[in-house]
């Protein structure tokens, strides 16, 4: 195994990168990115903590993230496992990442920023859905934002349905749970009941 552990090595071995990947990178909003984040109904959130690194996929209705202001973006985090090891961290290291994904399109946009969050009850309120606020707002103020070309995607072949995997080839969450636990939890009561709990708990 050749290792590389320095970053003179590592650009040794790729070079610079060319004009169009530095230039496109944006201190703030521009028009064009927004653009992007209005119709995304989904996007990875990178944190950082004393524990280490963790990435929590983020969904919701296109636009969900929204646009404060040239500078901000705010983001409602609704109801999941409780864990809260994405607020965990921020609470604790602002530094964050965003990865925007939209259905159908190649294209991502990656925002590297600091976060805080919020719990203005005005600012929840305007998030509700089905009378449903969120319990607190990920506020996130961005260092720099570009776009990511279309190569993982169009490798992938991510929105090909025909590359869709059977879900019957996979292991189920309740099966999952089961083995781990020596069947205490999960199994398959749990996802039969699993689609039901699902639509009174998304928002």
């Amino acid at each position: 195994m050749s290792i590389i552990s320095s970053v003179e090595e590592l650009e040794s071995l790729y070079g610079q990168p060319g004009e169009a990947s530095t230039v496109k990178v944006a201190a703030e909003i521009t028009p064009e990115y927004r653009a992007y984040i209005e119709v995304s109904p989904f996007a990875a959130l990178a944190t950082s903590g004393p524990e280490g690194l963790d990435c929590s996929p983020r969904g919701d209705l296109a636009g969900f993230v929204r646009v404060h202001d040239s500078k901000t973006l705010v983001m409602p985090d609704r109801r999941g496992n409780n864990r809260v090891d994405s607020l965990r961290n921020i609470v604790r290291d602002p530094r964050v990442a965003l990865l925007f994904l939209i259905p159908g399109h190649g294209n991502t946009i990656r925002i590297n920023g600091r976060a805080h969050l919020d719990t203005d009850p005005a600012l929840l309120a305007s998030f509700a859905v089905k009378d449903k606020a969120p319990r607190s707002v990920i506020v996130i103020t961005i260092v720099e934002m570009y776009f990511q070309c279309a190569r993982a995607i169009v490798r992938s072949e991510l929105w090909n349905p025909e590359r869709h995997v059977d879900k019957k080839s996979l292991p189920t969450p309740g099966r999952i749970l089961a083995s781990m636990t020596e069947n205490r939890v999960g199994g398959e009561e749990y996802d039969k009941a699993w689609g039901a709990r699902a639509q009174k708990t998304l928002w």
